[in-house]
């Protein structure tokens, strides 16, 4: 039977690496952390821990604020623009439209430009629902000083988010009639449901051929994704939201995943670096 530490440890374990990846954009990251969390937490009298769950998000919080300050420095030196780590998720995250909304590439390139205190704090009270007290804890503030960097954070995501929630339905309708064009390789098709100053960021890690600065505009962008009508394209849950895997004889080349606003992609971000696409052959498990 196992024993008491490492049943808490299993019961809480799709959280923590929930909380690990949104404050980290990797899953391999997010997967050390919580190596790390248990080492920690195999210390610890789980009988004297009033509230096991909470004390084991502190230790995630602390071990991934460490490490995402440690990835800063490697992001400095990456080979073109950094995008977070695709997911292949379960219907289940997507019913949950918060949980989503969170975990979606658009929004961990949105908590990429917090501070790694501010982000651990955005994640654990916006997402998470965690009291100041609790969060002051796990970011070694006072609860004051929690308050008032929440509300910085908020600001700050507020003012880069996408100005309205777009729903699932809305996503894969603009999902279908983007694959359609690139499929077709129909130019004004992608015109039509590309914003006119959409961004293209391609993360190939320096290992896959990628553009090394964002592409800006419908017309750029456009005679871009034509090239790659030849490839075979599926849709897919990626971080909670509708996407696209690309693949070139049989193998997992690209994904695609959209930030759509008013009807109008205005952000893709395609991720190529392999590295980064380990995760892609089976669904992970997220949850608040």
């Amino acid at each position: 039977m196992p024993d008491p530490a490492t049943e808490a440890f299993v019961a809480h374990r799709r959280l923590l690496f929930t909380v690990a990846y949104e404050m980290l954009g990797s899953a391999a990251d997010a997967e050390d952390v919580l190596q790390e969390t248990w080492l920690k937490w195999v210390g610890v009298d789980p009988g004297t821990v009033q509230d096991q769950r909470a004390y084991l998000v502190r230790i995630t919080t602390r071990q991934a604020l460490g490490r995402l300050r440690s990835l800063g420095r490697r992001k400095e030196s990456y080979v073109g623009p950094w995008l977070p780590e695709p997911l292949l998720t379960a219907p289940d995250v997507a019913d949950d439209i918060e949980l989503a909304e969170s975990v979606s590439m658009a929004m961990l390139l949105v908590l990429e430009t917090l501070t790694p205190t501010e982000r651990a704090v955005f994640v654990l009270r916006e997402v998470f629902g965690l009291d100041y007290d609790e969060i002051a804890e796990a970011v070694d503030k006072s609860p004051a000083a929690v308050r008032q960097i929440a509300h910085r954070a908020r600001g700050h995501v507020a003012a880069r988010r996408p100005r309205e929630v777009v729903s699932q339905a809305e996503t894969r309708e603009a999902l279908d009639a983007f694959q359609r064009a690139v499929r077709t390789g129909d130019i004004q098709s992608l015109l039509d449901i590309l914003a006119p100053d959409v961004v293209l960021l391609t993360d190939g890690g320096g290992i896959k051929q990628a553009a090394l600065e964002p592409l800006i505009g419908a017309e750029l962008v456009a005679q871009v994704l034509s090239r790659i009508a030849a490839a075979s394209l599926h849709a897919a849950q990626i971080n909670g939201n509708p996407a696209l895997i690309v693949r070139i004889d049989g193998e997992i080349d690209t994904v695609v995943a959209l930030r759509i606003d008013r009807g109008r992609i205005t952000g893709l971000y395609a991720v190529r670096n392999p590295e980064k696409l380990s995760q892609l052959e089976h669904e992970t498990a997220l949850r608040r």
